[in-house]
């Protein structure tokens, strides 16, 4: 079976290929420390897995596999547990935690062994098993003031972002106030349509208008809003705003 590794601790990197080789199941076609650089080299090797971490500068590993079609069988490692539904909500084979054991790492393969094991599925199933299985991303977003809930399309918010402890939806017509956090609300929306620009800002691409160089390897973006609204992009999240841009 043919592998990548993508995870952007050069410690973990070097564990995980060592712990394949000692197995001799596996030939490792790639690895990368940077998810975004990774897309490109995966899509080019379409490995058969692809061992992925979850939490890393620039680009999330789920956000990752929205650029992969087809897609290989996903093991995801990671030091968090918190994220093990939603691993298994975009097909994952297994969920690792770090530091992974010989034994879930056997266990892992075994898997995926009998999957491709079995025989190959027709292509207009294999279709129809990816629309059933993808990810149900809201279309709306819940405000609730006092005992009234409003329903704001997400179409119409240009971005969120948090201010004095609150999150807000920003429209033209006004900031609503949501109850969630911009982490939560990055794991719960499209990828392909909100990026996460800061710690505190999470943006439409769709409402982007300009984008702008700046200080200390940072960018600046500027909406297509009545208010021309210019919001500040961390150095480590130009990458991947780039990369959703087409630029």
């Amino acid at each position: 079976m043919r592998a990548f590794l993508v995870d952007d601790e050069a410690l973990a990197l070097k564990r995980l290929q060592r712990m394949l080789a000692a197995t001799k199941r596996v030939q490792i076609v790639g690895t990368s420390q940077d998810p975004v650089e990774a897309v490109p080299s995966i899509l080019e090797v379409k490995p058969d897995i692809l061992f992925l971490d979850i939490e890393m500068p620039g680009m999330t590993g789920f956000e990752m596999l929205t650029h992969l079609r087809p897609q290989p069988w996903v093991v995801f490692t990671t030091a968090y547990d918190r994220y093990a539904l939603e691993a298994f909500g975009v097909n994952s084979v297994d969920y690792l935690l770090k530091p992974i054991e010989a034994a879930h790492l056997d266990r892992a393969l075994d898997k995926i062994e009998r999957l491709r094991s079995t025989a190959a599925t027709p292509p207009k199933l294999t279709e129809l098993i990816e629309r059933l299985t993808a990810p149900d991303y809201p279309a709306r977003v819940a405000s609730k003031v006092g005992e009234k809930i409003e329903f704001v399309d997400l179409d119409h918010v240009t971005h969120f972002f948090a201010a004095d402890k609150l999150t807000f939806a920003a429209t033209a017509v006004k900031n609503y106030a949501v109850d969630y956090t911009i982490q939560e609300l990055e794991q719960k929306l499209d990828p392909g349509k909100f990026v996460r620009v800061h710690r505190a800002t999470l943006v439409n691409v769709a409402h982007v208008q300009e984008l702008h160089s700046w200080f200390a390897g940072r960018m600046m973006v500027r909406l297509k809003d009545s208010k021309q609204t210019e919001l500040t992009v961390s150095r480590d999240r130009v990458r991947a705003l780039k990369q959703r841009l087409g630029i």
